[in-house]
C-alpha cells in the first residue's frame, strides 16, 4: 500500500494511467505472437491462437494447429487445422469463434473447438478473396466486415441473421488502406479507412473525407502494429494505445504521451474500460485510474475517503490519530462521501489485499454514521467475492468490476456454462440467492445436457446420476435433456429420462420424433389429454400401414374409441373398416343405417337399409332388423304416394305419413298404413281425429265416433274440438264421455250447470269444489247455491 501509485503514470494534467500483471502465462508458446493468428475475446474472454498458418507444407506434423485457452493460459482445446486458409479469428459476443477463410467461408466453432456451423459471405468475396477481415459488435449482434481483393469491402451486421451488403468503393484506392476500422453510430455501421495521409468513412450510401479530431507525432518512423482505444466510462480525456514491436505508447488529447518498453512481442486486447497486452509470458491490464481511487490514494490527498482509510489504519494501530482524522471529517460532514469512496474504489482494485483496506475502512466508517444504508456494502462485498473467484488462475476469467457490471451476472453464468464450470456457477448462484429458476435450476439442466454426450458410462447410470442430482428441482424440463440425449444417438437414454419428466405433453412430441409411436400413444392415454391421444393416433396412422395401425388400436381401448368418435365426424368409411375388422355388426348396421340418409336416391337408401338388416340379423337384433324391414316398406310405401298424389312424402314417419294422408282425404290410403303397419288402436285414434280436426272435417269426426267404440274414449274428442276453438262439436261428445271424466268435459265445453249436475250425482266434493272455482257470482249464482247446499248435505253425513 505504501508504493500504491508507483506504477501511476500521468497523461495530461488530471489522468493517470497504470499496467499491472493479471497472470503470468504458462501456456509454454514457443513461437512470437507475431507469428500466430491470434485472437482474443472481449470482458476477460478465451484466447485463439492459430500456429504454423504461414506454412505452406501440408505434412500432417506441420499442419496449423487452432488451439483456444483460458485468458490464464490453460488450454482449453485444440484441433488440427484441415480447412482452408485463415485470414481472420474473431469471437462473438456468446464466446464462439470465427474462423474466417481466404474464399469468404466462415466456420464457427465453441470454446472446446467443437464444429458448430459455417456461412459465406458471398460470390464476389469468393472470387476476390479476402484481403483483411475484422469481427465486430453491434446491438445487432456480431459482424463481420471483409476487405477483398479488389479493394471493395463487404459486411454484414448480424451473422445470426445474414444480410451482406457492398460498401460503396473508394475513390482511386489501388492498394489496401493502410489501417482501416469498422464503427457503429446510430444504429449505422461504417467503415473508416486510412489510404496515404487522407480518412475516407464509408456509410451504406456514400464515400466521404472526414477530418481529424486530433494528431500527435509519435516520432517513430515504423508503423505501429496494433491500434486501440484506451478509456472508461466517465472519462476525462480519449486515450490510444498504440503498439510497436517492443514498444508501446498512451496518446490522449495532450502533446504528452505515456512510453512503456515491452520486453516481448505483444498484443492488445480492448476492454470497456481499459486494454488487455498478451505476451508469450504475462497477460497484462492497462487502464485509467478511475476517479475514486486517484481521490483516496493520491499523494497528499485530503479527500474524505484518504482520510478515513489513514483513520482506520492508525485505528488498527491503536493510534489516537485516527480519532483527529474522524473529527476532521466528521467536521466537515462529509463522511457519507467518505464511506461511499471507500466502496466505491474497492470495486476498481484487483488485489484482494487492497480491496479488504478499502473495505475495511469503509465498514469501520459506517460505525460513526447513524443510519447508513448498508446495501451498497454488503452488495460490493457480494461482487468482489464473485470476481476474485472467476479472476482465479484456474478459471483465468480476468473482469473488471466495470465489465462484471456491464455484463450483468446472468450473463456471467452463461460463460462459466460454457466452460462446464458448473459447480462454481452453482455456488455463485446459492450465495447470490438467485431464483431457481434463473440460477441453480438453468445451470443443473446445462449439466445435465452436458452429461448425455458422455460415452464413457452406461445408459442407466447417466439416466440415475442426472436424476439424483436434480430430483423434481423446479424450472427443470427432463424433455429438453432427453431431446439432447436423442441428438447424440442415445435413444434410450432418451427414452429413461423421459421416464423423469412429469408432463406428458412434453414426453409425447419427443417420443414421437424418436420413432416409439406405440410408446407415445400409452403415455399419451395416462395423461388423459384427448388432444394428445388424437396427436398420437393420427401420427400413427400417417406412419404405419392401415392393418398394422387397427391392430395398434386393437390393444389401447381408449385411443379405439376416441378414434371412432374421430372417424364419425371425419371419415365415415374407415369406420366401416374397423367395424369390420372387429366383426361388430350391430355397429356395422347402425352405419348403414346413418349412411342411408346420405343417398339422394331411393335405390341407393333402400340399399343401404337392406345391408343394415343383414347386419342386425347377423348381431342377433331382431328387433333392430324388424323395425329397419318397417322402414323400407314405409319408404317404398312413400315413393308410391309421392308419385300417385304428387305431394312429398318422402321422409315422413308413419305417424306423420298417416296424419298426412287423413288431411289430405286419402282414409283408405291411411286405414292401409293402419293396418299393414300394425298402429296400435288408441295411436290411430289419436292421429285420425287430431288429422281431422285440423282439417276441419267435423262431419267425418261425428261418423268416425260413431264407427265402433273409441278405444281411447271421448273426452279427447271433447279436448281436440276445444283446442280448435270448437266448442259446438265438443258439446255432441261431452254426453259420452264416461262419468269418471264428465265433469272434466262439461266444463271444457263451458256448460257449469250440467258439470254440477254431474258432481253432485257423484257426490265427490273435489269435483264439486272444481266446478265452484270455476263460477262467476253474476251469472252462476243458482249454480253455486246448488253446489253449495249438495256439499252441506255431504258434510251432514
Amino acid at each position: 500500500m505504501d508504493c500504491y501509485t508507483a506504477n501511476w503514470n500521468p497523461l495530461g494534467e488530471e489522468a493517470f494511467y497504470r499496467k499491472f500483471e493479471l497472470y503470468t502465462m504458462e501456456w509454454g508458446l514457443k513461437e512470437d505472437l507475431r507469428d500466430c493468428l491470434v485472437a482474443a475475446a472481449p470482458y476477460g474472454g478465451p484466447i485463439a491462437l492459430l500456429k504454423n498458418n504461414a506454412r505452406k507444407e501440408k505434412s500432417p506434423s506441420t499442419r496449423p494447429l487452432l488451439e483456444i485457452y483460458s485468458a490464464s493460459g490453460l488450454l482449453l482445446a485444440s484441433i488440427p487445422w484441415k480447412s482452408g486458409q485463415l485470414v481472420q479469428l474473431g469471437w462473438t459476443a456468446s464466446e464462439d469463434l470465427l474462423c474466417i477463410q481466404e474464399d469468404g467461408t466462415v466456420l464457427i466453432y465453441n470454446l472446446f473447438c467443437e464444429f458448430k456451423r459455417h456461412f459465406s459471405m458471398g460470390n464476389e468475396v469468393l472470387q476476390n478473396h479476402v484481403l483483411e477481415a475484422k469481427v465486430f459488435h453491434t446491438e445487432y449482434g456480431t459482424g463481420v466486415a471483409i476487405l477483398t481483393g479488389a479493394h471493395r469491402f463487404s459486411l454484414t451486421t448480424n451473422i445470426d441473421d445474414l444480410k451482406l451488403r457492398r460498401m460503396p468503393e473508394v475513390p482511386g484506392l489501388q492498394k489496401p488502406p493502410s489501417c482501416w476500422a469498422v464503427l457503429t453510430q446510430d444504429r449505422v455501421t461504417i467503415v473508416l479507412l486510412a489510404v496515404g495521409q487522407d480518412l475516407y468513412l464509408l456509410d451504406n450510401t456514400s464515400c466521404s473525407v472526414v477530418d481529424k479530431l486530433c494528431e500527435f507525432n509519435s516520432t517513430i518512423r515504423s508503423p505501429p502494429k496494433q491500434m486501440v482505444w484506451c478509456t472508461r466510462p466517465r472519462s476525462r480525456q480519449r486515450a490510444v494505445v498504440v503498439a510497436w514491436d517492443r514498444q508501446l505508447m498512451v496518446a490522449g488529447d495532450s502533446t504528452e504521451c505515456i512510453r512503456f518498453v515491452l520486453d516481448e512481442d505483444s498484443y492488445l486486447v480492448p476492454e470497456p474500460d481499459g486494454v488487455r497486452i498478451l505476451s508469450r509470458t504475462s497477460h497484462e491490464f492497462l487502464h485509467e485510474i478511475p476517479e475514486a481511487s486517484q481521490e483516496i490514494f493520491k499523494i497528499a490527498s485530503m479527500a474524505p475517503g484518504a482520510l478515513l482509510l489513514e483513520a482506520q489504519k492508525e485505528y488498527e494501530k491503536e493510534s489516537q490519530k485516527a480519532d483527529e482524522y474522524l473529527r476532521e471529517i466528521k467536521d466537515q460532514k462529509l463522511l457519507p462521501e467518505a464511506v461511499s469512496q471507500c466502496i466505491e474504489a474497492a470495486g476498481y482494485e484487483h488485489e484482494p489485499e487492497t480491496q479488504k483496506s478499502l473495505l475495511r475502512a469503509a465498514s469501520f466508517g459506517k460505525c460513526f454514521i447513524d443510519k447508513f444504508p448498508p446495501e451498497s456494502f454488503v452488495r460490493m462485498c457480494q461482487d468482489l467475492r464473485v470476481l476474485n473467484s472467476i479472476r482465479d488462475y484456474q478459471i483465468g476469467i480476468p473482469l473488471t468490476f466495470t465489465q462484471y457490471k456491464r455484463l450483468t451476472v446472468e450473463v456471467l453464468l452463461d460463460r462459466l456454462v460454457l466452460r462446464r464450470l458448473y459447480p462454481l456457477a452453482i455456488r455463485i448462484c446459492e450465495y447470490l440467492r438467485l431464483p431457481e429458476i434463473q440460477g441453480v435450476s438453468r445451470i443443473l439442466a446445462h449439466w445435465a445436457c452436458y452429461k448425455v454426450q458422455q460415452k464413457d458410462k452406461s445408459d442407466e447410470e447417466v439416466a440415475y446420476a442426472i436424476n439424483q442430482k436434480l430430483g423434481d428441482t423446479p424450472g427443470i424440463s427432463y424433455s429438453e435433456i432427453a431431446a439432447r440425449a436423442y441428438d447424440c444417438g442415445r435413444t434410450e437414454l432418451a427414452i429413461k429420462l423421459l421416464e423423469y419428466e412429469p408432463r406428458s405433453g412434453e414426453q409425447v412430441p419427443l417420443l414421437l420424433k424418436m420413432k416409439r409411436s406405440k410408446l407415445a400413444l400409452s403415455k399419451a392415454i395416462e395423461s388423459g389429454d384427448t388432444d394428445l391421444v388424437y396427436t398420437v393416433v393420427l401420427h400413427l396412422k400417417n406412419e404405419l400401414n392401415r392393418g398394422t395401425f387397427f391392430m395398434t388400436l386393437q390393444n389401447q381401448p381408449v385411443a379405439l374409441s376416441l378414434y371412432r368418435q374421430f372417424c364419425k365426424h371425419q371419415e365415415r368409411e374407415t369406420l366401416k373398416d374397423l367395424y369390420n375388422q372387429d366383426d361388430n355388426h350391430q355397429e356395422l348396421g347402425n352405419f348403414h343405417v346413418h349412411s342411408s340418409y346420405s343417398e339422394k336416391r331411393i335405390e341407393g337408401r333402400v340399399g343401404a337399409l337392406q345391408n343394415a338388416v343383414d347386419e342386425y340379423y347377423k348381431a342377433k337384433n331382431e328387433f333392430a332388423a324388424k323395425a329397419t324391414e318397417d322402414q323400407i316398406k314405409l319408404l317404398r310405401l312413400q315413393r308410391h304416394l309421392q308419385e300417385d298424389f304428387d305431394k312429398p312424402y318422402l321422409d315422413l314417419s308413419l305417424h306423420n305419413t298417416v296424419s298426412t294422408l287423413i288431411q289430405d282425404g286419402h282414409h283408405k290410403k291411411a286405414e292401409q298404413l293402419y293396418r299393414d303397419f300394425k298402429i296400435p288402436d288408441k295411436r290411430y285414434w289419436w292421429l285420425k281425429i287430431s288429422a281431422l280436426a285440423t282439417r276441419g272435417d267435423w262431419e267425418e269426426m261425428e261418423k268416425f265416433s260413431k264407427s265402433k267404440k273409441s278405444p281411447i274414449g271421448y273426452l279427447p274428442f271433447v279436448e281436440i274440438a276445444v283446442k280448435h276453438h270448437n266448442r259446438y262439436e265438443a258439446k255432441k261428445y261431452a254426453p259420452r264421455v264416461t262419468p269418471e271424466q264428465r265433469v272434466k268435459a262439461f266444463i271444457l265445453v263451458g256448460d257449469l250447470e250440467q258439470a254440477a249436475d254431474a258432481a253432485i250425482e257423484h257426490k265427490n266434493e273435489a269435483e264439486m269444489n272444481l266446478v265452484l272455482s270455476k263460477c262467476s257470482a253474476a251469472t252462476d249464482s243458482a249454480v253455486m247455491e246448488k253446489l253449495n247446499r249438495a256439499r252441506a248435505q255431504l258434510l251432514k253425513k
